[in-house]
C-alpha cells in the first residue's frame, strides 16, 4: 500500500512539473520573429559546438528528447560558428551532412574531443581524425571548401546575429523565443522549458 502511495505522489509531481508556467526574460527569452522552415511544424534548433563540454553532457538529454519529441516539431541542428575558432567545427558538420555521414560520426567528434581529449581544433587534426573514421580525405577536403558549405557557414553566422545567440547549448522555438541551461535552471529544465513552448506554440 505505501509503495502504491509513493507511486501517485511521483506521478502527481510529475505532472505537475510538465504543466508549470515560465516566464520570458527568466526561464527564455523572446526575440524578433524569425523564419522558420514550414509553418505547419514547431521549429526547434539547437546551436551548439563541439568543442563545448556543455553541449556535449546535454547529448544524452537532448536525444532522449528526440526520441519522443511531439510529430509537429521539426528539429534542425546548427554548429554555432561565433568565433574564426569555432568555424571549422561548422565547415566540417556541414561537409559530412553532403556526405551523408554527419549523424554517423556526430557523437564520435563529440567523444573524440571530450572523452579521448583529443585537440581537434584545426582542419588538418579534424581531418585526420575524420578520415581515420572511413571517410575519403579528398572528398572531405573538397566538401569543406566549396560553395555550398561556405554557403551555409555564411547563413549560420547570419543566424548567430538574428537569433543573438552569445552562447551554447542555446535552443530556439520557433523563431520566437531562446532557452538555454543557465536561463531554465539546467539540462533537463532546458527541455521543459521547450515543451512548454512546443505547446503554446501548438495551441496557435
Amino acid at each position: 500500500m505505501k509503495k502504491i502511495v509513493a507511486l501517485a505522489v511521483m506521478f502527481l509531481f510529475s505532472g505537475t512539473a510538465c504543466s508549470e508556467n515560465y516566464t520570458a526574460g527568466f526561464e527564455y527569452r523572446s526575440i524578433n520573429q524569425q523564419p522558420t522552415a514550414s509553418p505547419e511544424r514547431v521549429e526547434v534548433i539547437e546551436f551548439f559546438w563541439y568543442g563545448c563540454p556543455h553541449c556535449f553532457y546535454f547529448e544524452p538529454t537532448l536525444n532522449r528528447w528526440l526520441a519522443e519529441k511531439p510529430e509537429n516539431v521539426e528539429f534542425i541542428q546548427i554548429p554555432a560558428p561565433l568565433n574564426k575558432k569555432w568555424e571549422i567545427h561548422t565547415k566540417a558538420f556541414y561537409a559530412l551532412e553532403l556526405m551523408g555521414m554527419q549523424k554517423k560520426l556526430h557523437e564520435k567528434i563529440f567523444e573524440a574531443i571530450h572523452m579521448k581529449k583529443m585537440r581537434l581544433f584545426d582542419e588538418k587534426s579534424l581531418t585526420d581524425f575524420i578520415v581515420q573514421q572511413g571517410v575519403d580525405r579528398d572528398q572531405f577536403t573538397k566538401n569543406m571548401n566549396s560553395f555550398a558549405v561556405n554557403g551555409k557557414l555564411n547563413k549560420a553566422r547570419k543566424m548567430m546575429k538574428d537569433y543573438e545567440v552569445k552562447g551554447v547549448p542555446q535552443l530556439a522555438i520557433n523563431g520566437k523565443y531562446i532557452t538555454s541551461g543557465s536561463m531554465a535552471g539546467g539540462n533537463q529544465q532546458m527541455i521543459d522549458v521547450v515543451n512548454y513552448l512546443i505547446a503554446k506554440e501548438s495551441k496557435k
